[in-house]
């Protein structure tokens, strides 16, 4: 089995943060670093570590809807000392990691888990998983600035993909809209809307794929059975296996 895979059922974190962990050198084998991710082992006969720490089996899958307040990082760890999103569900006493980010400033739906299968489903583009956002941004977007970012719009690291967006409310001097899109890119929300002139004042993503908000209030979090995981993904496109 690969290496990245291996970490991703033990819970540690998604396939591609996997990737990253191995790129960084923070997993031996043996006592040995690998840095290939692509690395074939079992995992029942070989001593797998990650900084320094002994992998172990994964047990019950967890699923947690959180809504996410400002103020938090979505990481496990922080070196900044800065208060992490994992924090919040403390009191359930179970490893897990935020499937994604959502921006420090930002708040609203982040989904957390020991269950690196499920966070690959939910992250990797492949699966085109809709992301829903109420974004405060200055001044009144027109009727131009809306088409681009249906069309798509032109950033740094390419184009965005076409976008659902609609006005949904104005004040004195700034407008709230809604939009939907199925990226993930690093604070991709911001850079469109800064791209088509109306900087984000403020950003709450309400919907990540089937999962909402719902009641949660910020600092609130729910635990999601594994059956309505089952049931709610049944029909979508079932993840590829390592060859």
């Amino acid at each position: 089995m690969r290496l990245q895979k291996i970490i991703a059922n033990a819970g540690i974190a998604s396939r591609r943060k996997a990737e990253e962990m191995i790129a960084e050198g923070r997993v031996t084998i043996n006592g040995k670093v690998v840095t290939k991710s692509g690395f074939l082992c079992d995992p029942k006969e070989t001593r797998i570590s990650i900084d320094g720490k002994l992998l172990k089996e994964n047990g019950k899958k967890i699923y947690i809807i959180l809504n996410k307040p400002r103020g938090y990082i979505s990481t496990v760890n922080d070196p900044q000392k800065r208060p992490t999103v994992v924090e919040l569900v403390k009191p359930l006493r179970m490893r897990v990691f935020p499937v994604g980010r959502l921006d420090y400033d930002a708040e609203g739906v982040i989904l957390l888990t020991n269950d690196g299968e499920f966070a690959e489903r939910i992250i990797h583009p492949r699966f085109r998983i809709p992301r829903t956002y109420v974004v405060k941004v200055k001044g009144f977007p027109g009727l131009s600035a809306i088409a681009a970012l249906r069309r798509g719009i032109r950033l740094s690291d390419g184009m965005s993909a076409p976008a659902r967006v609609r006005v949904v409310d104005k004040t004195k001097r700034n407008a709230w809209v809604r939009i939907t899109v199925i990226e993930g890119r690093n604070r991709l929300i911001k850079r469109m809307f800064e791209a088509a002139g109306h900087p984000v004042l403020k950003l709450k993503r309400v919907k990540l794929g089937p999962f909402s908000l719902g009641h949660l209030k910020p600092g609130e979090y729910m635990l999601v059975s594994p059956q309505k995981i089952a049931l709610l993904f049944r029909g979508t496109e079932r993840l590829k296996e390592d060859a």
